[in-house]
């Protein structure tokens, strides 16, 4: 079964011709983490990080993951995952047209949204690996809106809500692709999760985790 694709000619959160907000955005400093720093150049420009056993046990810690974020507590929930928190932004927005892009944009001139949550989390381990994860969290106004969404949402190519820029965290370079994503509905609510690598070794299956367990934080 194909990747789902959710940016269109692009490809991933990229709008290719649609002329979509840029995600990834110039930074005037680094984060540290781990005495490394995390730049201008982005994920791909960085030194080999040995993979920690956080990470290659991630899956088995799912469970542990999930169970956390139902609470609500997204410390909690990376920490019972082997990882911590190293920043996180956040921003509310009640005009889902000017953060999205493509047939999802289109769907918010037609079916206005009634409030936006943003947040964006840089992510961890104790080998100096990092990721970062994006959560939007999108209400309408009925039940029936909020379903007619996710099966868009659920269609290749069709556009996204934009996550908020990395810069946000002093990163540059992070462009998020949908190749990690998970996605949720809880009555008028829909939970969007999507996660990438900023250094080191956080590839395939772990942010694959990352993305899901996410994708269960309540709306703030």
């Amino acid at each position: 079964m194909a990747k789902r694709r959710i940016g269109g000619a692009g490809g991933g959160s990229d709008p290719g011709t649609k002329a979509a907000p840029v995600v990834a955005v110039a930074v005037a400093g680094a984060l540290a983490i781990g005495g490394s720093g995390i730049g201008a150049g982005g994920a791909s420009s960085l030194g080999s990080v040995a993979e920690s056993a956080a990470l290659r046990n991630i899956s088995a810690k799912k469970a542990d993951g999930t169970k956390a974020a139902k609470s609500g507590n997204a410390q909690q929930t990376w920490r019972r995952m082997g990882l911590r928190e190293l920043k996180k932004a956040a921003k509310s927005d009640a005009n889902c047209v000017l953060n999205s892009f493509g047939d999802i944009r289109e769907f918010f001139v037609r079916t206005p949204c009634k409030s936006l949550e943003r947040r964006i989390f840089a992510i961890g381990d104790d080998a100096g690996n990092a990721a970062v994860v994006s959560v939007a969290w999108v209400r309408f106004s009925t039940r029936h809106q909020a379903e007619s969404f996710e099966t868009l949402h659920k269609i290749h190519g069709n556009g996204d809500i934009t996550p908020l820029a990395g810069s946000l965290l002093g990163m540059a370079g992070i462009r998020f692709t949908a190749n990690h994503y998970g996605s949720r509905r809880n009555g008028t609510t829909i939970t969007i999760a999507e996660a990438e690598s900023a250094k080191g070794n956080v590839h395939g299956e772990a942010l694959k985790v990352l993305a899901d367990v996410s994708s269960y934080l309540p709306r703030p």
